[in-house]
């Protein structure tokens, strides 16, 4: 648990807590500029000997070429449709450059789909490529090797869009780095894009339903996701829909 001050933040008022995802008012001290959201138009270069990740099923040239060269985990989130809050994750891992695919968990994302351009309040979840870097919960940390916060600013109350409890959606959460300072707690009201490009995506506990933007697997699949995503393989999720990651 990392020990800061806590706010209350009035998450019942919050438009980021309808979605599912969200922030408070803390901030975390900054751990990292390494892992800014990688554009999936991007062709970032490999480091030196690590080569291009390739044979992620379900990706294509384009969207493999966005991952970067370092990256040893990948959480791929596929839609079932541009415009369907139903998805996948499935955990990848390379080893020795063959990457060994994880179990396919059913998933929600935001509830009109997802969006090439996120914006906040259009109920999509953005496509693209981003680093998974920081951690965090109402719950005590069950073991994540990502910096994790503690904090009762997670708490989630309310109701999803389809009258499902939001209680408990938010006791493991992982923040994608999406319009996000990355090294802050998933709390961090940061937002480099501008409050107009929305913020707080996470991976985070489902709750039965569609969300604004983020995705969102079974607790026990978060808490595997949290003891095995490492840092030091700089772990990325690859989000969108299933014709745009073929592309």
């Amino acid at each position: 648990m990392i020990h800061r001050r806590t706010a209350v933040a009035l998450l019942s008022a919050s438009p980021l807590l309808l979605s599912g995802c969200g922030g408070g008012a803390e901030a975390a001290p900054s751990r990292s500029q390494d892992d800014r959201p990688v554009p999936v138009t991007a062709s970032p270069a490999p480091e030196s000997g690590s080569p291009r990740p390739s044979g992620i099923p379900g990706l294509g040239p384009r969207t493999t070429a966005a991952i970067p060269g370092r990256a040893e985990q990948v959480v791929v989130a596929t839609g079932r449709g541009r415009n369907s809050p139903l998805s996948t994750v499935v955990l990848h891992e390379r080893d020795d450059d063959v990457w060994q695919s994880g179990a396919s968990w059913p998933a929600h994302n935001g509830r009109d789909g997802w969006s090439e351009h996120h914006m906040a309040g259009d109920l999509r979840s953005p496509v693209g490529v981003y680093g998974l870097t920081d951690a965090g919960g109402l719950l005590a940390d069950p073991g994540s090797r990502l910096p994790y916060h503690q904090s009762y600013s997670f708490t989630s109350p309310g109701t999803g869009f389809e009258g499902e409890p939001l209680e408990g959606s938010f006791d493991y959460v992982v923040a994608i780095n999406y319009n996000r300072e990355p090294g802050t707690s998933p709390l961090d009201w940061t937002r480099p894009l501008g409050a107009g490009r929305g913020g707080g995506i996470w991976l985070h506990v489902d709750h039965g339903g569609p969300t604004h933007a983020c995705v969102s697997v079974a607790k026990a699949h978060m808490k595997e996701l949290l003891r095995t995503l490492d840092p030091d393989r700089h772990p990325v999720v690859v989000m969108g829909y299933g014709e745009w990651l073929a592309r």
